[in-house]
């Protein structure tokens, strides 16, 4: 392999491109500082329960009501639309995780096979995708917070302090207070954090099965008459928006450093908890458009508790259910922060972002301070911004990383097709370029208003590398870690 010396300051724009780190050093960096600090302490179960909890929560719980008045019945049809694209997207995942198990995800991958600067914009992807739907499942986390309460009590939280600004409130309470939980369960420690997600992923599991159990015995197939009353766009928008509902698949490429052993569990991990997630939010979205037309399921914040309201004469199922969601998206906001502190951690390491997120506690093996400062802007934006927006920046902060990683792939096994790969991507190049190709369909069912918001982003973002990442590049100090183009 050609090894090439860069000079601490290259040229900012084409020393960005030609920066490369090689996959070799980083698989030997891996394996000899197994961890970089971090304790391994994950085996399957928790790797798998950790992608579940990332991705089962408010995507289904209260997303579904987001989305219907844009597809109508063929809500259905956006989930598996949604679930195809993230289909294709996990399977280049899985190859790249037990080919570079390390725990920046999709981050480390680009840095591997498209160089630097590609790295850096598939990290600051990564910090919206992940940030922002953290705050976007703990604005679902309240609206369930608001309907046990009414359901046990009669009861409901003034919209004052549980609605953002935009939402007709002051602030959010509920949704900072789910975030700062999450950060005190964090900074505890990897492998106690992990337990708790796994227990809760398996009572969300149970709650949405009882979802559907009750939801099937008021279904009538005449609810799904007309089909596709909103044509094939209506489709593609909820699909855009929904998307949103599986991103947690990737959680497990990010505890590549944590994983006892990351090369045969990663793949499997991801690839499992896609299919888990994929068939019953399936099953969820058919017995809720079953039990309940379509129109008045439109805007529900709490929309499985509204539809089990309906379906039964009880109100007991109800406030088992939302009593089920608060439990099943803290879970979501528990896993989700736990992915975004770990790229943070890994962009750090490489000396893109400030030394201190990568500093680890000597006790608890963890990056406190990062999760602190994460939990910090978490919050805000969960106490300030409404549940739409939030999760429209998430879904195309997610498209722009996934459509990275599936060219990761083609570009991996053009580059290195002696590489040890634990899994491999079935039907190459189709499955990688299917890939890329549904992710920029439903970047395309985006609207205006979250693609100017996107822009302003990566504005910021670039500026922030080649003010800071570009100088402080542990690449440009590490000539042995650097491969030419």
């Amino acid at each position: 392999m050609d090894i090439t010396k860069i000079s601490p300051r290259p040229p900012g724009l084409a020393g960005a491109l030609r920066a490369r780190k090689s996959v070799e050093a980083i698989v030997a960096r891996n394996d000899q500082e197994p961890g970089h600090g971090l304790a391994r302490s994950m085996g399957l179960v928790h790797l798998t329960a950790l992608s579940i909890g990332a991705s089962l929560g408010t995507g289904i719980f209260v997303i579904l009501g987001e989305a219907t008045p844009k597809a109508g019945p063929a809500v259905v049809l956006a989930f598996v639309l949604a679930a195809f694209t993230a289909l294709f997207s996990a399977l280049s995942y899985a190859e790249l995780a037990g080919s570079i198990p390390v725990s920046g995800s999709s981050y480390s991958y680009t840095y591997a096979t498209m160089g630097e600067l590609f790295a850096w914009i598939c990290g600051w992807c990564l910090m919206l995708e992940y940030g922002v739907s953290v705050a976007a499942v703990a604005v679902g986390w309240g609206e369930y917070i608001n309907e046990l309460l009414h359901g046990m009590f009669g009861i409901a939280l003034p919209a004052a302090i549980s609605e953002s600004p935009g939402a007709g409130g002051i602030v959010n309470a509920p949704a900072i207070v789910i975030v700062l939980v999450a950060v005190v369960l964090l900074t505890r420690g990897a492998s106690e954090s992990a337990l708790v997600n796994t227990v809760m992923v398996a009572l969300k599991v149970l709650v949405l099965v009882f979802f559907c159990a009750v939801a099937f015995t008021a279904f009538r197939a005449g609810n799904f008459a007309p089909f596709v009353p909103l044509g094939a766009a209506g489709v593609t928008a909820a699909a855009s928006q929904v998307f949103f509902a599986y991103i947690g698949f990737d959680a497990a490429s990010t505890a590549g450093d944590e994983a006892k052993n990351p090369k045969r569990d990663l793949p499997r991990a991801i690839i499992l908890s896609l299919v888990i997630v994929t068939a019953l939010y399936c099953l969820v979205a058919i017995a809720a458009v079953g039990a309940m037309p379509w129109q008045d399921i439109a805007g529900e914040g709490a929309a499985l508790a509204t539809i089990l309201n309906a379906a039964t004469t009880s109100t007991w199922p109800a406030i088992f259910l939302s009593a089920g969601a608060v439990i099943a998206i803290a879970s979501v906001v528990l896993a989700v922060m736990y992915g975004q502190t770990r790229i943070l951690y890994a962009m750090s390491l490489d000396g893109l972002v400030p030394r201190i997120f990568s500093r680890v506690n000597p006790r608890t093996r963890v990056p406190v301070v990062n999760i602190v400062v994460v939990g910090a802007v978490v919050s805000a934006l969960a106490g300030f911004v409404p549940l739409g927006e939030l999760a429209d920046a998430t879904s195309i902060g997610s498209l722009f990383a996934f459509m990275l990683v599936n060219i990761a792939v083609i570009i991996l096994r053009r580059r290195h097709p002696d590489l040890h790969r634990s899994f491999r991507t079935p039907l190459f190049p189709l499955m990688p370029v299917l890939g890329v190709v549904f992710c920029a369909l439903l970047l395309f069912g985006l609207g205006v208003s979250t693609w100017v918001a996107f822009a302003l982003w990566m504005v910021v973002g670039l500026a922030i590398y080649f003010a800071y990442g570009v100088r402080k590049s542990e690449l440009r100090s590490s000539p042995e870690e650097v491969t030419a183009q």
